[in-house]
């Protein structure tokens, strides 16, 4: 992974106030804050801007040194993680709470990294608990921050100084040049070990237990020229079978990664077939004009013959008629099978789906199928296409000049559709199309 922007970790005990902070910063809920400890299990990334400069911000699940716990110390290593890939690092203590034994230990792991570590203590709310600040003297990392990230005090302070700690050399500018995609599915259906087998590296939480990911974590990484943002989703529960708030939060994200996204990866288990919620997800993806990628995941658990594939390629297409663009690849992130295809097929779609055609290569193909097959007519009237021009990407929309909106029909314009696919591509990405009423003079 090769980040040239800035990356800043922030680190702690779990329950001091770390999610609170990193949501300031975002300008947005991203983070899960809830009075569970624990509830941030994964790294969370966002960018942030400040005073014209970017940087990515990742939080992380709450350190406790000694834990045997599965889950905790897979937190443990992942806030490890994000240390060794932060350039600064925030350290929040609680101020109300006061200092405790694992501070001391975090705050001496912290020391060996030999990075710029920020001291934060949060939760000073008020003048009369800045008493409290001084205790953390005794951590060894230097003056500390006092600030409130509840109530939004100290943090652009705390924010200068974050900047002014960055390493010379690196990007702080904005950068457009980034292909988002977002990793969907059931729960236990393999996002986190696809994600994982395409960074090449152990970097999200992967285990048995159902909804482990509870965030959607931003992984930013590069491979040749191009750039990604991986943004692999909690898994998406059936509304009946929600019952903590958490899992709510975890719903309305999985959502939101899809709207973040240029591409969305629909991770189907193999075993279990598509199901009624993974054609809600990409409903949902193709209503907002999203390019898609169907993965089947766990093929390798299969017993297969040679119409296997072609079968189920077909059980996909009848229940997804509405998405008949959208590749289909097949894989086992557990045995590495076909999983390079992911990646090239990214490529491929988020090409689609930018794509612009020339006015003239359009028009040439819209005559062409019009004297194959004429428009729609009702009582002696005729539709007729004066010409047509691509208004906008992401997804590709069509804007086509008509005598008569009355007159078009789905299946015409769904004919148009087939006939500029097969002249210009745009696999994996819908199509919009537009219709404008000219004045009979035109």
């Amino acid at each position: 992974m090769n980040i040239s922007r800035p990356v800043v970790a922030i680190v702690g005990r779990p329950n001091v106030g770390k999610s609170t902070l990193f949501n300031k910063f975002a300008g947005k809920r991203i983070s899960i804050v809830e009075d569970t400890p624990g509830v941030t299990r994964d790294r969370i990334f966002a960018e942030v801007e400040w005073t014209n400069k970017y940087f990515t911000i990742i939080d992380t699940g709450g350190i406790e040194p000694d834990s045997q716990d599965v889950i905790l110390s897979q937190m443990r290593n992942q806030a490890m993680l994000a240390m060794d890939m932060a350039h600064v690092i925030l350290f929040v203590v609680d101020g109300k709470s006061g200092m405790t034994a694992a501070d001391k230990e975090i705050a001496q792991i912290l020391r060996r990294t030999n990075k710029p570590v920020i001291l934060v203590v949060n939760k000073i709310d008020n003048k009369r608990q800045f008493d409290d600040v001084y205790d953390f003297y005794e951590l060894g990392l230097g003056a500390p921050f006092s600030v409130s990230g509840a109530n939004s005090m100290g943090l652009g302070d705390l924010l200068d100084e974050i900047v002014e700690n960055f390493p010379e050399g690196l990007d702080t500018e904005y950068d457009e040049d980034i292909i988002k995609v977002a990793i969907t599915g059931k729960p236990n259906a393999g996002k986190s070990s696809i994600l994982n087998r395409i960074l090449g590296e152990n970097r999200v939480i992967v285990s048995s237990i159902a909804g482990t990911t509870r965030d959607a974590v931003d992984t930013y990484f590069e491979t040749g020229d191009q750039k990604f943002l991986l943004i692999d989703t909690a898994g998406i529960r059936r509304k009946s079978k929600i019952y903590e708030k958490i899992e709510k939060y975890s719903v309305i994200r999985a959502m939101s990664a899809v709207d973040r996204a240029d591409v969305v990866l629909i991770v189907i288990d193999a075993e279990q077939g598509p199901t009624e919620q993974d054609t809600k997800v990409a409903g949902i993806a193709h209503d907002e004009g999203k390019a898609c990628i169907f993965v089947v995941n766990k093929w390798d658990l299969l017993t297969k013959d040679n119409k296997t594939m072609s079968n189920y390629k077909r059980d996909i297409r009848s229940k997804f008629p509405f998405m008949a663009y959208a590749p289909i690849l097949f894989v086992s992130a557990e045995t590495n099978q076909r999983m390079n295809k992911i990646l090239e097929t990214v490529i491929q779609v988020a090409s689609a789906h930018s794509k612009r055609v020339s006015t003239s290569a359009l028009n040439e193909v819209i005559g062409e199928a019009i004297m194959l097959n004429q428009p729609p007519s009702d009582k002696g009237k005729r539709l007729k296409i004066y010409y047509g021009t691509q208004t906008d990407v992401k997804p590709p929309k069509f804007t086509l000049f008509i005598n008569d909106k009355e007159l078009t029909h789905f299946s015409y314009t769904r004919y148009l559709e087939n006939k500029i696919r097969e002249n210009f591509g745009f696999e994996g990405t819908s199509l919009k199309f537009e219709y404008k009423q000219k004045a009979k003079k035109f």
